[in-house]
């Protein structure tokens, strides 16, 4: 495997337990590797400097600096580099204040490895994932849809789904069984009819929209296999943005 296709790690979390045990799951995937790991947010923060990785992993509670506000820096400073908050807080404020400094990923801690795993594949290829647990736990706390939902069809609701769940083109374009171009015209359709402008504005509306998604569009409730039994409906539209 070449340098280039290798996603590289910065692991940052007070427990040594925790990072040994992630880091030995991690290494196990034949295209990661953890390059550092930190004990702290302000050495984790000289590293991310050091070796500008792909991708930083981190607590959120530490001495000190919080992960947060590590995230917060490493985004001004590494705008390239993606941010998952591994945590053991579940609560909604947590997951909230993570993806307000920049994180386009939250894991439990008590989450299945192979659930970080998806996480980080889902993250470095440009999409976002936060924990099935997080988003229900925000379905059942919101009510109806927010007003600009409304103004979508069916399919178009779908690949929003598909946004929030951070899947990419393909993976959208493969569980409706049209092509990813169609997919990126449908992303320039939504930004659109929603008055969104830039890719990270329309991921954030498609996380806090997941309430009312996730009572219209069932691949919130178990992924394509869910919304298979929808499709009829969902591609029931013209097919054209």
């Amino acid at each position: 495997m070449s340098q280039r296709d290798t996603v590289s790690i910065l692991l940052v979390d007070d427990h040594p337990f925790v990072r040994e045990g992630v880091r030995a799951r991690l290494e196990a995937v034949p295209d990661f590797r953890v390059v550092a790991e930190a004990d702290n947010a302000v050495d984790g923060l000289s590293l991310a400097l050091m070796h500008s990785p792909s991708l930083l992993l981190t607590d959120i509670g530490m001495g000190g600096m919080t992960g947060l506000q590590l995230a917060e820096s490493c985004q001004q400073r590494l705008p390239g580099m993606a941010v998952i908050v591994l945590s053991m807080h579940g609560s909604l404020d947590y997951f909230e204040r993570a993806f307000r400094a920049g994180a386009r990923g939250y894991v439990l801690k008590h989450a299945p490895a192979d659930e970080l795993v998806g996480a980080i594949h889902a993250v470095v290829g440009g999409g976002s994932y936060f924990s099935p647990e997080l988003m229900h736990r925000r379905a059942g706390e919101c009510g109806v849809l927010p007003d600009r939902l409304h103004r979508l069809t069916a399919r178009e609701r779908f690949i929003l789904a598909g946004v929030a769940r951070g899947l990419s083109n393909r993976q959208i374009a493969a569980e409706l069984q049209i092509s990813a171009r169609t997919v990126e015209s449908y992303r320039f359709s939504l930004k659109r009819k929603l008055d969104i402008t830039g890719q990270a504005a329309l991921v954030k509306f498609a996380v806090e929209s997941v309430a009312g998604l996730a009572r219209e569009v069932p691949m919130f409730e178990g992924g394509a296999d869910a919304g298979a039994g929808r499709r009829g409906s969902v591609t029931g539209d013209s097919g054209r943005p």
